[in-house]
């Protein structure tokens, strides 16, 4: 999809070309991130074809000025932040599972992992954003330092600025996640690779993180935080730190249940959609999945979540299988995509997705951007592109939009209809799971906020429809494609649809 197709894009969020600093929630909930493992996504010689075995494990050569050579490909998209993986310096050797790629394994918080480049680089990576109008988001550890080895071979003095012991929670392996200390003091890895706990609890371990957190966030114009194995940390920790960055924070709850996973958010100001990943995926990934529980998992996290409009929404990234592991319907990727960029919260697609990739578990959905040639004529990326510039153009005309949360206003055992905006500028989404094999037939959908007469626009597909006289909106369904309406008045010239 060429630039000048999303010019309306920029102007829908009314971009900025200087530097972006102290971004803050308000200002992450308009925006829409792409999540790049920096050694994955591109490399400085622009090269498409260099070997990268996921099974391997090994650095392929991804770099901070292999992200910024490609940065068109990313804001072509609509996307307007990206995600890189932990900038830190990592356990530098080869161990039984491979190489440190991911940066999950830091030693050294006031060192870089000089395998993604230098500090110029990032530097030029987080200017090259801003001139854009897009923001930078850094992936951070604070629960662990990683190890080669088993816990009785750690050198403490070999990190740093926690070189001693004391800094540390004695070893003990986390047996129950039912009790909570358990998971906060004991340590993750196994003997291969251990990632040794810190005491996050002790004033003085919570004070030097502080510290990092406020120089590093400025020695690299950073304008948000993504934080790793967040339920691995004792809450109290996090409200000071979240201060201390000056940014946005959301953080990593891997947990499906929304009353454990939505209390983070009264420490943090955001925590990732676990709790909707699960239903979402299982609604999706066959054409027998559960819509009700969609429906349900919607609506318990909006009234049990601190801020459903600002959790992190996403149907991939590295640390789960790749939707399309589970089924090649392109239709079924289509609504799951859909459903991620236009419902509550800030919507994250993970490097790959938009090229249909279908990598399972770690490390094979870790998969190489470059080999896909950075296609922009590929079919689910022209779809996040029309998905990222509907959405932009909503929140060009009604700011409102996106703290309205989402309302399912219909729903059958395939099908969910959600309706998310105010008056007469809302959008419209209906998804389905027939698949590609899916039926045609034309749904009656009433509670729309449109009176009689109104023209709007199914984006997706460019075709017009007209509100009937009792107020229902006629969705002509075909092949398990989702359809997203938008009024006709609010596209004027916005570019989209030749509008």
């Amino acid at each position: 999809m060429k630039r000048n197709i999303l010019e309306a894009v920029a102007v829908a969020v009314a971009f900025t070309s200087v530097a972006v600093n102290a971004a803050t929630p308000a200002e992450w909930r308009s925006r829409s991130i792409y999540q790049v493992l920096t050694d994955r996504f591109g490399r400085a010689d622009n090269s498409t074809t260099a070997t990268c075995n996921t099974a391997d494990r090994v650095y392929c050569g991804g770099s901070y000025q292999g992200i910024i050579n490609h940065l068109d490909y990313i804001q072509d998209m609509g996307f307007t932040a990206i995600w890189i993986s932990p900038i830190t310096y990592n356990l530098p050797q080869d161990t039984p599972y491979g190489y440190a790629f991911h940066g999950y394994w830091q030693q050294n918080l006031y060192a870089l992992n000089s395998n993604f480049g230098t500090g110029a680089e990032l530097k030029a990576l987080a200017t090259a954003l801003h001139n854009r109008g897009m923001y930078l988001m850094v992936d951070v550890v604070v629960n662990h330092n990683g190890w080669d080895g088993s816990e009785s071979s750690v050198v403490y003095s070999d990190f740093y600025p926690f070189n001693e012991e004391s800094y540390y929670h004695p070893y003990c392996e986390i047996t129950n996640y039912d009790n909570q200390t358990n998971v906060e003091d004991c340590w993750l890895g196994d003997s291969n690779v251990e990632l040794v706990d810190l005491k996050t609890e002790d004033s003085t371990v919570a004070s030097m993180y502080q510290t990092w957190i406020t120089q590093l966030v400025s020695n690299y114009s950073i304008d948000g935080l993504r934080i790793d194995t967040v339920k691995h940390v004792d809450k109290a920790f996090w409200p000071g730190f979240n201060s201390a960055s000056g940014v946005f924070c959301t953080g990593e709850v891997y947990d499906g249940d929304p009353t454990y996973t939505c209390d983070y958010q009264n420490y943090l100001d955001s925590v990732l959609n676990y709790p909707i990943y699960y239903p979402l995926t299982a609604a999706f990934q066959s054409t027998s999945g559960s819509i009700s529980g969609l429906v349900n998992e919607l609506n318990t996290m909006k009234s049990g979540c601190k801020d459903t409009t600002l959790l992190g929404s996403f149907s991939e990234n590295h640390d789960v299988p790749r939707f399309a592991s589970y089924t090649s319907d392109y239709s079924l990727a289509k609504n799951i995509i859909a459903y991620t960029i236009l419902s509550d919260g800030i919507p994250i697609i993970y490097a790959g997705q938009e090229q249909h990739y279908s990598g399972g578990n770690d490390p094979y959905n870790r998969e190489a951007t470059w080999l896909s040639g950075y296609s922009t004529s590929a079919t689910l990326y022209t779809h996040v592109a029309s998905l990222n510039q509907i959405r932009n153009q909503a929140i060009y005309k009604n700011s409102t939009y996106l703290t309205y949360q989402n309302w399912v206003i219909y729903s059958d055992s395939s099908t969910i209809a959600m309706r998310k905006g105010y008056d007469d500028k809302q959008i419209i989404t209906v998804l389905s799971n027939l698949g590609a094999s899916g039926s045609s037939y034309t749904l009656s959908l009433s509670n729309t906020g449109w009176s009689s007469g109104t023209s709007v626009v199914e984006v997706l597909s460019c075709t017009s429809a007209t509100v009937d006289s009792s107020g229902n909106l006629p969705v002509p369904m075909a092949s398990g494609l989702p359809r997203v309406y938008y009024p006709l008045a609010q596209l004027t010239s916005s570019g989209i649809c030749g509008n």
